[in-house]
């Protein structure tokens, strides 16, 4: 049978994770997630998907992370009524991630209906609601590890675990060949690909010898040191007892699951080892609250070396669910550590924190997770010395560090070595799910001494392939593009102008006096009158 790929989501960035495929007998997709990062980017998930949702099959959903998931509840509500199939790890997250997400969503609207009717604005709708997410979950089909299912007829897949997150699965996929003669077509969709020696997941696990290999490619440009978890812990003490000593909190913006597990359970470690100095650990995340029970739930599925439930259930863990708890943290003074949802800062609880800490010097905001191009996360990463959260300016003389060694993805070390272990990939190699620097330099690993260079392909937003022929052939889709390529990888002009805005702002201040500043502006006003 005929087979083309369209890659909806994902290209030359690290989220939105989409792929189309059809045969002559249907079609399907794998993922169907949200875009996060600049405005631009986001602005995709209000817009039309680039196919008729009726028109869909069937979704084989990698794992439960946003940005592989979360537009499913505005697919069922554009029109498709398939399965949804998932291992159960994931059904279960996505039973509180999917609504929550919804939830913020409506909550965010609100609050910027609010403000365009301050501005005369009008006003804007969800991408979908929390009604709409429940209703979502109706179409989750479960499925076991390493066991066939029948996806559309002529094609089945076979979920193997990606050791990234509970649940979390590379897809094997085989499309039925022409005749009866007629060999099958097979693909391999990595979804995210774990580390060596994962905290709570085993190694990621795969078969071998495919026609086509999608793979991601999040750091494909880094390598990080081999870690045991005794020397991840021995790094994360260091980090708790700078924080400690400075008698502030401690932020850690987290992924609300897996990522926040790993480290509560580490913290709790150290607590009770002393060797750090024992403080209250919030959770201030509905959303890794509820996750929480779901680990407990798939304990047995786990590392079965660590005690997830007992460290789990320390004293020094407070679970605040309400808004009213979480307001109360900010009434606290002294060390306490603070674990908070978006990892990256661009949405949830985190947020209110950082307003609070990032202009005072007694406290610390530690980056465990990566940070995508144009999120608040990667300007303070960067060292920004201001900010902007919900439009207003932040100073940052707070203490920004960053460790590595909870990252969710395995590195370009790690990448090579499970590329290598796919082979022989017969036809492509697909380089999706990273910036533009990992992919190249993922690229530069792989290509000749595992690849050909002529089979190693980096596609373009809403790209086209026909997988049929023995060497894959890109469609003409630039009529179809619902961004410049450009577009995708470069700051927007929102983060443009939050920088200017940021930039006048230190200008102004550095002025010796109010003449000055007046200069300052004068000269702005008349760049603005001649730019027209």
């Amino acid at each position: 049978m005929s087979v083309t790929i369209q890659f909806c989501g994902a290209t030359r960035t690290v989220t939105g994770s989409c792929y189309l495929l059809k045969t002559s007998a249907g079609s399907f997709l794998v993922d169907c997630g949200l875009f996060q990062g600049p405005k631009t980017l986001k602005e995709l998930n209000y817009r039309a998907f680039p196919f008729r949702a009726a028109a869909i099959d069937a979704v084989l959903l990698t794992h439960a992370h946003i940005d592989h998931s979360g537009l499913l509840p505005k697919l069922v509500r554009e029109g498709f009524k398939g399965p949804i199939l998932a291992t159960r790890g994931s059904r279960d997250l996505c039973s509180y991630m999917l609504p929550d997400a919804g939830s913020i969503q409506e909550s965010e609207v609100l609050a910027l209906n609010r403000r365009n009717a301050a501005r005369g604005r009008g006003e804007v709708e969800p991408i979908y609601t929390q009604a709409d997410a429940v209703a979502s979950l109706a179409g989750f089909r479960p499925v076991d590890y390493e066991s066939w299912v029948e996806v559309i007829p002529g094609v089945r897949a076979r979920f193997w675990n990606a050791g990234h997150l509970l649940g979390s699965a590379s897809i094997e996929i085989e499309c039925a060949g022409e005749g009866a003669r007629g060999a099958p077509l097979r693909l391999l969709a990595s979804g995210d690909i774990g580390p060596d020696a994962k905290l709570l997941q085993p190694d990621p696990e795969a078969p071998a010898g495919f026609d086509y290999v999608l793979c991601e490619s999040t750091y494909g440009d880094r390598e990080r040191p081999p870690i045991t978890p005794e020397q991840r812990r021995v790094r994360l003490a260091e980090e708790v007892r700078a924080a400690a000593e400075r008698r502030g909190a401690l932020l850690i913006p987290a992924f609300a699951v897996e990522r926040t597990q790993e480290l509560i359970v580490d913290l709790i470690e150290l607590m009770e080892q002393g060797e750090v100095p024992t403080a209250p650990v919030f959770l201030d995340s509905p959303l890794a609250i509820r996750a929480t029970e779901v680990f407990r739930k798939h304990a047995a599925d786990l590392d079965g070396g660590v005690d997830v439930d007992r460290l789990l259930n320390s004293a020094q863990l407070r679970f605040t669910e309400t808004v009213d708890e979480s307001k109360a943290i900010a009434k606290l003074n002294g060390f306490h550590i603070i674990i908070a949802a978006s990892g990256m800062c661009d949405a949830g609880r985190i947020r209110h924190h950082l307003k609070r800490w990032l202009c005072r010097r007694n406290g610390t905001v530690l980056l465990v997770g990566f940070q995508a191009h144009g999120t608040l996360g990667r300007f303070l990463a960067e060292g920004a010395s201001a900010v902007r959260i919900q439009g207003e300016e932040i100073k940052v003389a707070a203490n920004i560090r960053q460790i590595d060694d909870y990252s969710g993805h395995a590195d370009a070390g790690e990448l090579t070595r499970w590329i290598a272990a796919r082979r022989p990939i017969g036809r492509g190699l697909f380089l999706l799910h990273g910036e533009e620097a990992a992919i190249s330099a993922l690229q530069g690993r792989v290509a000749e001494t595992l690849v050909p260079a002529a089979k190693l392909f980096a596609p373009l937003l809403d790209d086209i392939y026909d997988l049929s022929p023995a060497v894959p052939t890109v469609m003409d889709g630039a009529h179809r593009r619902r961004l410049a390529p450009e577009a995708v990888v470069q700051l927007d002009w929102h983060n443009e102008m939050s920088k200017l805005i940021l930039d006048i702002s230190a200008q102004l201040d550095a002025a010796a006096d109010d003449r000055a500043r007046g200069v300052i502006i004068r000269r702005l006003r008349r760049a603005l009158d001649n730019s027209g």
